[in-house]
């Protein structure tokens, strides 16, 4: 029996906060961060690069072969965009964060990206293509919003999750 959570933290659009949350979560929870883009960097766990997007594709299929033994021991926090290909099986709930468009844009510009990856990045936004995409990948009750606009929203959305974390380990301890 798995004795920590497994949080499919913070899909949702680049920029939007998920590394940091991740990252401070992990920290105060001493649950296991895992940032997917890291680790695909690291074990090289690419199809190719996309030109147009200036970025490499990720090989989904080795990333879950790559991740199955950590996430049956529980316990660990996945950041990454998107969530349609991890197994519906791997998490107890998905936290997706989510940015005003004006907040989002200046995050993204500072990064860097070119004008057609910002522009689909805010219309993703936008549309809530990932939240949608959260929504048919996992059960609706186990998919949750959190804003991601301000300094404040950090330590609000901490403190949210890490009482989520807190009862569900008092609902399944035996």
């Amino acid at each position: 029996m798995i004795d920590s959570p497994l949080l499919g933290l913070c899909t949702r659009t680049p920029g939007v906060g998920k590394t940091t949350l991740g990252k401070e979560l992990a920290s105060r929870s001493g649950l296991k961060y895992i940032n997917v883009g890291d680790l695909a960097r690291e074990g090289q766990l690419y199809d190719g690069y996309d030109e147009e997007y200036d970025c490499p594709i990720l090989d989904e299929d080795r990333v879950v072969d790559e991740l199955e033994n950590q996430m049956s021991e529980g316990g660990v926090i996945v950041d990454y965009h998107g969530c349609d290909f991890f197994p519906e099986r791997w998490f107890h709930i998905v936290f997706v964060l989510r940015a005003d468009n004006s907040v989002l844009y200046k995050r993204l510009e500072t990064r860097g990206y070119n004008e057609k990856k910002l522009k689909d990045n805010i219309q993703c936004e936008i549309f809530q293509v990932l939240y949608e995409e959260a929504l048919a990948s996992y059960k609706e009750e186990i998919v949750h919003q959190l804003p991601s606009n301000k300094p404040e929203d950090l330590e609000d959305n901490i403190n949210q999750i890490l009482k989520w974390i807190e009862q569900w380990i008092k609902d399944h301890s035996s």
